[in-house]
């Protein structure tokens, strides 16, 4: 089901500056037995994006309504909320008096096998880079296609993910993920100030951390710091926390540290 700004439909105008330049910002989001989970930090990061590029911000309420109605009577589904900045003519320059398009709509959840949550994933390395931009760094925005090059990097079904490094070679995240690992008892995750997503479970599961009392830091992270790493982890909106069981096809220690941050993520989540 699609809501296009409130009314259902299958197509937005051809002149939509989100569909001509990747001009807008989105969010997925799970949603279990009518509840999106998360939704006030996946709120906040949209009307984040939205100031940085200078959209119009959505009503919250008539967002929250609207993800409701698409999601009416699913038991487990997943929500996607896109704001463009609406229809404008050709070029960059943005309308004078723009009108936001406003995308929500629902999609069956992904079909993950039911043992990489406890046993591990097997994770390999994108040759695609993430380029630098400070401007854009952490925003969900539109444009996705490293993303979309890395991803087709792969077509081999037991590889659940691949890593991205930046145009320097420091690892940033995963196509589809952030990106944690624990280095001499602390928990460790990429910098995300030059390049990639702030994803909303990434940010929740430094919460816990530090309200666990585990030691927490971003900072640069290297190939070989990763290599040399005492366990890793994956996070996003949908499949929560992955460990990494093997990564370049050599198999990855299992930390402590992520089991019990998975426990507490689970309760956090459920109950």
């Amino acid at each position: 089901m699609l809501l296009v700004n409130g009314e259902p439909a299958a197509c937005v105008d051809p002149r939509d500056r989100g569909l001509q330049y990747g001009d807008g910002v989105f969010e997925t989001i799970t949603v279990r037995g009518g509840k999106p989970e998360l939704w006030d930090a996946h709120l906040e990061r949209l009307m984040a994006g939205c100031r940085v590029l200078d959209i119009p911000s959505p009503d919250p309420e008539q967002l929250a309504q609207e993800v409701a109605q698409v999601t009416a009577d699913e038991i487990r589904c997943v929500a996607k909320l896109v704001i463009t900045r609406g229809a404008g003519g050709r070029g960059y320059r943005k309308p004078d008096e723009p009108k936001p398009t406003r995308l929500v709509m629902r999609s069956p959840f992904p079909d993950y096998p039911s043992d990489w949550s406890d046993s591990g994933v097997v994770v390999r390395l994108c040759r695609t880079p993430l380029g630098l931009n400070p401007a854009l760094a952490g925003l969900k925005h539109l444009n996705r296609l490293e993303q979309v090059m890395a991803r087709n990097e792969w077509q081999n079904p037991e590889i659940a993910e691949g890593l991205m490094r930046d145009s320097e070679g420091f690892v940033v995240e995963g196509t589809m993920s952030n990106l944690f690992l624990v280095d001499r008892g602390t928990l460790v995750t990429p910098r995300l100030d030059r390049c990639g997503v702030a994803g909303v479970m990434r940010n929740r599961v430094l919460e816990l951390a530090k309200s666990l009392g585990i030691p927490a830091r971003e900072e640069r992270v290297t190939l070989a710091t990763l290599q040399q790493a005492e366990g890793a982890f994956l996070t996003n909106s949908l499949l929560r926390m992955w460990p990494i069981r093997i990564l370049k096809g050599q198999d990855c220690p299992r930390a402590t540290i992520t089991a019990t941050l998975k426990s507490a993520l689970d309760r956090v989540l459920e109950g």
